[in-house]
């Protein structure tokens, strides 16, 4: 046999077997991945409404919403799942608003490929981020670049990560819209 041949052979070997022992981690990894995702779409919920007792997943191809509720039952507002651009690549995050959509709640970002020590400033709990607590989000969320925020609906972007700052804005207004445009929720469906 020639020396082609018997490296063909090998090489065809080898990628069987290594393929299967992918095939089976994969088997092994995937439900603890999902186990895991669901964890921590579970604590992103406490934190974005953290009044919530029990959610309630809305089936929506727009985007992954919850309805979140009290103890008694009671809607007391969403939780969605909003992904856009950031200055070095896509932010996820999730934002709690109340049931009229006109106020965050909080919000916290799941994932992000920010700059370490700039962007990252606004992806992480910090200042920054507790200006979007409580923060009246009609008819949707601005910024300022210097100075305080003289609206309610307005935040301060964070110095060194302007970009990262309006990104973040951005994202959250894109989900706010198309939160309330779902059918499912009560919005108008534009």
């Amino acid at each position: 046999m020639n020396l082609v041949v018997r490296m063909l052979i090998t090489l065809t070997i080898v990628g069987v077997v290594s393929g299967g022992v992918l095939n089976s981690i994969w088997d092994w990894a995937d439900p603890l991945i999902k186990e895991n995702a669901r964890i921590e779409t579970e604590n992103a919920i406490k934190v974005v409404q953290p009044e919530t007792i029990t959610r309630e997943r809305v089936e929506t191809n727009e985007m992954e919403v919850y309805k979140v509720f009290s103890q008694d039952s009671k809607l007391i507002g969403y939780a969605a799942v909003a992904v856009g651009n950031g200055f070095q690549g896509k932010i996820k995050l999730m934002f709690g608003v109340k049931p009229d959509m006109k106020e965050l709640v909080n919000l916290t970002v799941l994932d992000q490929s920010e700059t370490p020590g700039l962007g990252t400033e606004v992806t992480q709990k910090t200042k920054f981020t507790d200006q979007f607590k409580k923060l009246i989000a009609d008819p949707l969320v601005g910024w300022v670049k210097e100075g305080a925020s003289t609206k309610p609906n307005e935040i301060q972007a964070k110095t060194g990560a302007t970009i990262s700052s309006k990104a973040l804005v951005a994202i959250v207004n894109d989900g706010l819209k198309k939160l309330r445009s779902i059918k499912e929720l009560g919005g108008n469906n534009e």
